[in-house]
């Protein structure tokens, strides 16, 4: 089988496994804090890097959501409608990063098989990836909120980017790190 075709299945063969309530998406904060404080192999940083980046758009897609809609920001409104579409995206994306982060992890530290370890370093790899890049991307839109946003929101603003840039820095000390 080749190693893409076993990789998937191995995924899909952890997930189904794992019901929504267990997800952390579905969780409250406390107890996503409550178990990366515990001796616990996962969740680590990788989602750390997701629930940052998931922070950073959620600030972005605020202040966006405050700026629409008002008469001194119309002129802005199709970019600003825009950018809050992409920040709700990748929000989105990054509450997922979170929990496959966890699974992929957990299936690397719960195993001695070497080749079952292999493929979950190597969807680990994509994952943290993932997350930089698209911290990245969110990132490009703080100066564009900042110059043609709410002007009460600059400060969240630059908390959301502050979020961002901690998630790719924290995604990027993830990845190619040796086991």
């Amino acid at each position: 089988m080749p190693v893409r075709a076993w990789l998937k299945l191995q995924f899909a063969q952890m997930t189904q496994h794992i019901s929504n309530k267990m997800l952390y998406k579905n969780q409250s904060i406390k107890k996503y804090l409550d178990d990366l404080a515990a001796k616990k192999p996962a969740p680590g940083g990788g989602s750390v890097a997701a629930l940052s980046g998931a922070l950073g758009c959620a600030l972005l897609s605020m202040v966006a959501n405050f700026t629409l809609g008002k008469e001194k920001y119309k002129k802005y409104e199709k970019e600003i409608k825009r950018i809050l579409s992409k920040t709700e995206s990748f929000r989105a994306r990054f509450l997922e990063l979170v929990d496959l982060d966890v699974i992929v992890y957990s299936k690397y530290a719960g195993t001695s098989d070497k080749r079952i370890k292999a493929a979950a370093k190597k969807e680990s790899q994509k994952i943290v990836k993932e997350i930089s890049i698209l911290c990245y991307k969110a990132l490009q839109f703080c100066p564009a909120l900042a110059e043609k946003g709410n002007t009460y929101l600059i400060n969240d603003v630059l908390a959301g980017a502050e979020l961002l840039s901690a998630g790719f820095n924290s995604a990027l000390v993830n990845i190619d790190t040796p086991r």
